[in-house]
């Protein structure tokens, strides 16, 4: 695997996990707004323990994916900065090898 083909999988990487984050935090919008019914007439006792527990745990998914992005992140800049010239001579060569075809 060259340079910018290592870059470029660290780009979707960091995608995927901005995509997981989005999603850990729609889950605890969705959680958020059940409760919210359930204390606005339901009263319903097995809902309110279960989607507090529920809410509780993906509150930690969402810190853990949060701190896992921010690191990857930042080794992925790194990466890029440590080896731009590299990846920017990839590209041009790609960009030249796609007009020729």
């Amino acid at each position: 695997m060259d340079k910018l083909q290592k870059f470029e999988l660290m780009n979707k990487v960091a995608r995927e996990l901005e995509d997981l984050q989005n999603s850990q935090n729609a889950l605890i919008e969705k959680i958020g707004k059940i409760e919210v019914d359930n204390m606005n007439g339901l009263n319903d006792s097995f809902l309110e323990k279960n989607l507090s527990d529920m809410h509780g745990k993906i509150a930690e998914n969402v810190e853990a994916v949060t701190g896992i992005f921010s690191y990857f992140e930042q080794k992925r800049d790194e990466y890029g900065d440590k080896n731009r010239s590299a990846i920017e001579a990839l590209e041009a060569q790609a960009a030249v090898d796609a007009a020729n075809s």
